[in-house]
């Protein structure tokens, strides 16, 4: 298994507008996106890099794969 790298949640958003999520709300600091599947994520907007659980949820809750994730960054 490849390790999770340290990434910022602005990379990721960026990432997952390139696989074609749209963002939908903002409330406080969470960013919630959705793709044309129904799939919904909700991404804490802070100044440092993401935890590799919350990164994990992120990736689980897009259902994409951490190679489709490094591919758009």
């Amino acid at each position: 298994m490849t390790k999770l790298p340290q990434v910022k949640p602005r990379e990721v958003i960026t990432a997952l507008e390139r696989l074609g999520f749209a963002r939908l709300r903002t409330t406080g600091s969470h960013i919630r996106l959705k793709d044309s599947k129904g799939n919904f994520v909700s991404i804490a907007f802070r100044n440092r890099t993401l935890a590799k659980g919350t990164l994990k949820s992120i990736l689980h809750q897009a259902g994409i794969t951490l190679k489709e994730l490094l591919e758009n960054l």
